[in-house]
């Protein structure tokens, strides 16, 4: 399959992540635990057939930030999926799109780098576009409540792009795998913890929903999204993720019947357009997705 193909299946089928994740009737925590399990076992599958792994120092090399962006990406999943309960899936994607801006800003407080002026800009342009979100949020306190949650998602999808791209020498698929490991062994605890297990409960339709999130939404898509990124540049790979929102709005709209204003959309427009022109130029193979 043409690398450029699999990028748009890739994009395209996060970008329908939203309607499958309100059609199963567990607790995000839940939901968010059986993903990665699903997912882990996709990808181990893949591996054993494949025979690629990366060597066992580098992985020891690079374990402590392998176990924390497993757990942050495990709850950037419970935050985004609560999100699509109190908002639409449209609003939750477009907060959750915020993430570049907040990697600029993590990048500035914790390693120092310094903001050039196009940076500056497009924080600028992106902020007033997540203004215009949540100045004109129509659903009350619940609305509010899921943009807060996709802004919390964001902050902690930032955070595993950023460990990310500081780990070296650790090819994608291992570095995913044991991230998911990673993620199941913080959210089992917790669910344990919190809500419990009621996947007994779960009716035909979720559990169909519930394999089809974590065998198709993670499991394939990050197969191909890996084996399609040794043959596309990084810009190429940055323009083509942005499929993902737009995909999320139009299914929002068109397919659940999800409201949205002029100016949110206006708003959402501005922090995907700032966001991209600020990853225009630079080099993304590394960085994983974490939706």
């Amino acid at each position: 399959m043409n690398a450029k193909l699999k990028i748009i299946i890739t994009m395209i089928t996060f970008g329908t992540l939203g309607p499958f994740i309100k059609n199963i009737s567990l607790v995000s925590s839940e939901i968010a635990l059986y993903r990665a399990i699903i997912a882990l076992m996709v990808l181990a599958v893949f591996i054993l057939f494949n025979k690629k792994i990366s060597q066992v120092s580098t992985i020891k090399n690079n374990l402590w930030k392998l176990f924390f962006s497993g757990g942050a990406m495990g709850f950037n999943w419970i935050l985004l999926f609560e999100a699509y309960n109190y908002t639409s899936i449209a609003l939750a994607t477009l907060c959750y799109y915020f993430a570049p801006v907040v990697v600029v800003i993590m990048s500035t407080l914790f390693f120092r780098e310094k903001l050039t002026l196009k940076q500056i800009i497009c924080f600028i342009g992106s902020t007033i576009g997540l203004i215009l979100i949540i100045g004109v949020s129509s659903g009350g306190k619940s609305d509010m409540t899921g943009i807060l949650f996709g802004l919390g998602a964001a902050v902690l999808y930032a955070t595993v792009i950023l460990l990310n791209k500081s780990m070296k020498g650790i090819d994608g698929i291992t570095r995913t795998i044991f991230q998911l490991a990673a993620a199941v062994m913080v959210l089992f605890p917790y669910v344990f913890g919190t809500e419990g297990f009621h996947i007994s409960q779960l009716d035909n339709l979720g559990l169909i929903n519930l394999l089809i999130v974590g065998i198709v939404h993670t499991g394939i898509v990050y197969v191909l999204y890996f084996s399609s990124l040794s043959e596309l540049s990084g810009q190429e790979v940055s323009v083509l993720s942005y499929l993902d929102p737009l995909f999320a709005i139009l299914i929002s709209i068109l397919w659940m019947g999800e409201s949205i204003t002029q100016t949110q959309l206006l708003g959402g427009g501005l922090i995907l357009l700032f966001t991209l022109t600020n990853e225009m130029k630079i080099y993304k193979k590394s960085i994983l997705k974490a939706k």
